[in-house]
């Protein structure tokens, strides 16, 4: 059960535009929605590259990241009641274009992979500017919505990254709109003993939790749709990305080493009654703390 609001009603300032953005004010226009999302690997058991330090992607089964699907669907019923269109975008290698196919099938009106060699190796801060890129070559949008997190490494980055890159406001782990119109956005924010309603104006970025909606199954009409969609692949160059600012040049948090933890050694075990093993772990413990110098 969550509390009352904390801090009641918070207004958020519109930033400076970056330059390139083309935003929407008038009502009877279109809005439109663009959905960030990932490919992630379906299995924790992954493989890293020794040389990058980098997960293998390759030849490893994957979905779409489960938190970026209630941002998928949250973008479906803002359309339903607002109209528009929906984007879904991702970066990542060629078989991330399964992904948006994904999307469409639950009801997307189209996808966009960015996708180049160049962009390997990218942190959270070059993967965010990637796709600052990419939503700024879009030109019009009026909400960028992303899930919370990413499964394979649960950073919860990506999302503000975009916005600070692109200038814009933003409302983290949204767990319901109350309120959007062509101008504004009120919602509500997950905290961690309750919640607090924002007010920001549009375009923004949100990211979102599991608790907003219950995402939809792809449709039987919608899996047709994804089928026969044609999905563009957007390289560094389309973008426009400065060379320095993508992939491993372009990150400033490098992994220096990935290892596997030694496993834990056998320990040991008492056995008896209370009254006997008790005051055996007592004794234990103090040797153990004592020997430290605790």
């Amino acid at each position: 059960m969550f509390g009352p609001r904390l801090f009641g009603l918070v207004k958020l300032g519109a930033g400076g535009i970056g330059s390139g953005l083309s935003v929407r004010r008038e009502r009877e226009k279109r809005m439109h929605f663009v959905v960030c999302i990932k490919q992630v690997p379906e299995t924790t058991d992954v493989r890293i590259n020794p040389e990058t330090n980098t997960l293998i992607r390759e030849g490893v089964a994957a979905i779409v990241n489960p938190f970026d699907t209630y941002a998928i669907e949250e973008a479906l019923r803002l359309r339903e009641r607002l109209g528009g269109k929906v984007t879904a975008l991702s970066m990542g290698p060629p078989q991330a274009e399964a992904a948006l196919r994904e999307a469409i099938s639950m009801g997307v009106d189209e996808g966009v992979l960015v996708s180049d060699r160049a962009f390997a190796g990218s942190d959270t801060w070059a993967t965010s500017y990637t796709l600052a890129m990419a939503v700024r070559r879009m030109g019009e949008f009026d909400l960028i919505l992303c899930g919370k997190q990413a499964s394979d490494g649960d950073t919860a980055q990506v999302g503000p990254g975009i916005a600070a890159h692109l200038d814009l406001p933003q409302i983290t782990y949204v767990r319901k709109i109350e309120e959007i119109d062509a101008h504004r956005i009120v919602a509500e924010r997950l905290l961690e003993d309750g919640y607090e309603a924002i007010e920001s104006p549009l375009p923004c970025v949100l990211t979102v939790v599991k608790e907003i909606n219950e995402p939809r199954l792809p449709s039987l009409k919608g899996k047709l749709a994804a089928r026969k969609a044609t999905i563009p692949t957007w390289k560094a160059e389309d973008i426009r990305a400065e060379p320095d600012r993508i992939g491993l040049e372009g990150s400033p948090t490098k992994v220096v080493r990935i290892f596997t933890p030694p496993p834990r050694e056998g320990g040991e075990v008492f056995r008896g009654e209370p009254g006997e093993t008790v005051p055996q772990l007592v004794e234990k413990i103090q040797g153990i703390v004592l020997g430290s110098g605790g």
